[in-house]
């Protein structure tokens, strides 16, 4: 990695075109003798810690085309001179200090393209002249300190397809002309002071896919206009003022995922239009006024996780069709006015794994014995209703099923100790940052996992001041981790014991190691496809769960390769919590003193921030990703000139980074494998606020399935006879991001000739018609 300052020499390279000095550790500011650079066409100085303004000699390279500035401590203000650059294509300063005032000046950059100018200082009002800019596609200028109203003239970018205004000042209505625009995928207004009405005009932007308004002050009503949102998947209305009901035309909104209306005024019944929403996976009215029954047709969701209802005006029985949605993990129906009987048709529903929170109703007759049966529940709030005294049975059989897992834990416990006591060296199947882990069978010949964390340095007095001051070890750390989480893709904790000198935790034993293992380590065959994709899919709904799903949500800190560990039938479990950190813990997201994780898997942020937050996981995921993908590890051998995987496979195009013997597969896996290929780099984007989340993530490896089941389909209607299995031509070949954001910049895994909707895949806002270079 390059230190030092940028020579001032380099302005005497009158030939030079592209100057790349991005992802290093530069420091000191621009020089302003790069200004001498004519026919530069492209410069890139992003991320390091280059400081001081951008120099207004910058105006003189009149061929530029493309400028990223992104992730710098650079200030001052944006230089005027930048107006004259007619060729400029692509502006980005994101994550910098820079202040003053978007310039007017730079309306006359005619071709620009992009515009990021997120996470600065920036105040004063947007101008009005961006609207000539009709080449305009991304303008993102979040979180910053812009005020005054949004200009109505931006509905002339008639090629915009990212507008983020989110976290700023702004204030007055949405301009009608905003929903003008026919190529708008992906529109941020979050948290500001924007008031007024939803324009009936929303409906004729129905290429809308995210719509995110929420945190404002907006009134009125929903438009019923909204209906005509055929492509929307994320529609955040919430903590508004809108009142009135919830329009019925919703319901043809049927590409919807996530609805989220929480915290306003609005009224009425629920409309059962709802129920034709068959992909939605997160429904929150909760905080608003909402009355009548809860629609019975919920039952139909069956893509369900997350139902919340509280704080509402609810009263009727609670609908016994709620057990038909198989995925819920999290019902809340508290603060009611729910009567009858909690039916017992709710203990079906395995999946809650969440919360079930009935609280605060008028619930009455006996809590249901099958309830016991929801044996990954978290949480059972069923308090402040009318119950009987059979109360008392249901948590009697609550405590039996505990006291069992208890008396099964000291027994395993017992022997566990005993196998370490032996130190036997055959028992050992791994070792990892924080500790060795053997194999143990227990006197019924049932077999587990033991993991003896390494030993403490610090003396007994040190360790009490340690505990009184909250610093947490990494076995404090993975029993507070690993404590709280239910999930099929998370490997199981048994128990633990310790004393002064060994501390030990209890796991299910997984016959087939780790993806390391089957990847790197097995004979014979290589591992299928299929099968690699099982496992992919299945660690990503596993992090999902621990970013999303847990309260408070967990980031891992050391995901790879090793710790996802392989079961009987070649399932992935997600192990190693070590490291792992609670998100309300005080020290998330601030600075650390070292940096977690392990090499190769370790976000670039690490590196010059040394901060923890769930986009490092999702980094580290994508380096999994590409290392099942490709088959080399992360720092590989047989990669030439040492190269990061990562590197490696954004110099690299198309189907020769896939692992050799994945290349005999058939057409259609291979299209899978190139569309995985796509998520990974989106993933490793050096940025860590354009990287997915793992639900997208998550959404998006399902969709390549699901995709290819519905060309089959497709086909056949078309032939008249069984599908070849082709997916037709959604190519991910050469994915590779272009700069620092990778925003609107991933492919649709549909191809726009067909006039088909945007797929899941696109929640991060997909476009086919943005360029991929190779940075």
């Amino acid at each position: 990695m390059l230190s030092g300052e940028i020579p001032h020499e380099l302005g005497n390279c009158s030939e030079l075109v592209d100057l790349f000095l991005y992802e290093n550790s530069l420091s000191g500011s621009i020089p302003s003798e790069l200004g001498k650079l004519k026919k530069l066409e492209q410069l890139f100085l992003w991320q390091n810690g280059l400081v001081g303004a951008i120099p207004e000699e910058i105006g003189n390279c009149t061929s530029l085309r493309k400028i990223d500035f992104s992730l710098n401590s650079l200030s001052g203000t944006i230089p005027l001179s930048l107006g004259g650059l007619l060729k400029l294509e692509e502006f980005m300063i994101s994550d910098n200090n820079v202040s003053g005032s978007i310039p007017s000046s730079l309306s006359n950059a005619k071709n620009l393209q992009q515009l990021q100018v997120d996470t600065n200082q920036l105040s004063g009002l947007i101008p009005p002249e961006l609207g000539e800019l009709s080449n305009l596609m991304v303008f993102f200028a979040w979180q910053n300190q812009l005020e005054g109203s949004i200009p109505s003239t931006l509905g002339n970018c008639s090629n915009l397809q990212a507008l983020d205004l989110s976290r700023n000042a702004l204030t007055g209505g949405i301009p009608d002309a905003i929903f003008q625009l026919q190529n708008l995928t992906k529109l941020l207004l979050i948290s500001n002071d924007i008031s007024g009405f939803i324009p009936n005009a929303i409906g004729s932007c129905s290429s809308l896919i995210r719509l995110r308004l929420g945190i404002n002050r907006i009134t009125g009503s929903i438009p019923k206009t909204i209906g005509n949102l055929k492509s929307l998947n994320f529609l955040d209305l919430s903590s508004n003022r809108l009142a009135g009901l919830v329009p019925d035309e919703i319901g043809s909104c049927t590409e919807l995922q996530m609805i989220d209306l929480s915290s306003n005024n609005l009224e009425g019944p629920l409309p059962n239009t709802l129920s034709s929403l068959s992909a939605v996976q997160v429904l929150d009215a909760s905080s608003n006024k909402f009355s009548g029954p809860i629609p019975a047709s919920l039952g139909r969701l069956v893509s369900l996780s997350k139902l919340i209802l509280s704080n509402n005006l609810f009263s009727g029985p609670i609908p016994a069709s709620l057990s038909l949605c198989s995925n819920l993990q999290l019902l809340d129906l508290s603060s009611n006015k729910l009567s009858g009987s909690i039916p017992v048709e709710l203990g079906r529903i395995e999946s809650l794994e969440i919360a079930l929170n009935l609280s605060c109703n008028s619930l009455g007759g006996t809590i249901p014995t099958q309830i016991s049966a929801l044996n990954k529940l978290s949480i059972l709030d069923l308090s402040h209703n009318q119950k009987s005294r059979r109360l008392k049975l249901a948590i009697g059989l609550l405590i039996a099923l505990t006291v069992i897992m208890t008396v099964m834990g000291i027994t395993a416990v017992i022997k566990a100790r005993r196998t370490i006591r032996d130190d036997d060296s055959e028992n050992i199947i791994g070792k990892g940052c924080s500790g060795v882990v053997y194999r143990a069978e227990m006197d019924n010949g049932e077999v587990i996992a033991v993991k003896k964390l390494w030993p403490t340095t610090i003396d007994d007095g040190e360790a009490f001041k340690e505990e009184k001051s909250g610093v947490r070890d990494s076995f404090s750390a993975e029993v507070k981790a690993l404590g709280s989480i239910r999930h099929k893709n998370i490997v199981r904790f048994l128990g633990c014991c310790w004393n002064r000198k060994t501390r030990l935790l209890i796991f299910d034993y997984m016959p087939n190691g780790s993806l390391s293992n089957l990847l790197h380590e097995r004979s014979g065959n290589s591992l299928e496809w299929e099968l690699r994709y099982r496992i992919l899919l299945g660690a990503a709904e596993g992090l999902a769960y621990l970013h999303h799903d847990c309260a408070p949500p967990i980031v891992h800190r050391d995901i790879k390769a090793n710790n996802i560990l392989i079961g009987l039938e070649f399932e992935p479990y997600i192990a190693d919590f070590g490291l792992a950190k609670l998100v309300d813990d005080g020290d998330f997201g601030r600075s650390s003193n070292t940096v977690a994780g392990s090499y190769g898997y370790i976000a670039p942020e690490y590196g010059y921030m040394m901060k923890i937050t769930e986009k490092s996981d999702v980094y580290s995921y994508g380096v999994v990703l590409l290392e099942v993908l490709t088959g080399k590890q992360p720092i590989d051998p047989t990669i030439p000139d040492g190269l990061h995987v990562v590197d490696w496979v954004r110099k690299k195009k198309g189907l020769e980074v896939l692992d050799s013997s994945l290349l005999s597969r058939p057409e259609s896996e291979i299209e899978e494998m190139m569309q995985a290929l796509g998520i990974a780099l989106l993933c490793v984007n050096s940025s860590p606020d354009e990287r997915p989340t793992m639900r997208d993530i998550a959404a998006m490896l399902k969709e390549i399935k699901h995709e290819r089941e519905e060309y089959a389909k497709f086909d056949v209607l078309l032939k008249g006879s069984p599908a070849n299995g082709s997916c037709g031509n959604k190519s991910f070949g050469g994915v590779v991001p272009t700069s620092s954001s990778s925003v609107p910049i991933m492919q649709t895994l549909k191809s726009k000739s067909n006039n088909s909707s945007f797929s899941v895949s696109s929640l991060l806002l997909s476009s086919s018609s943005v360029k991929l270079g190779s940075k």
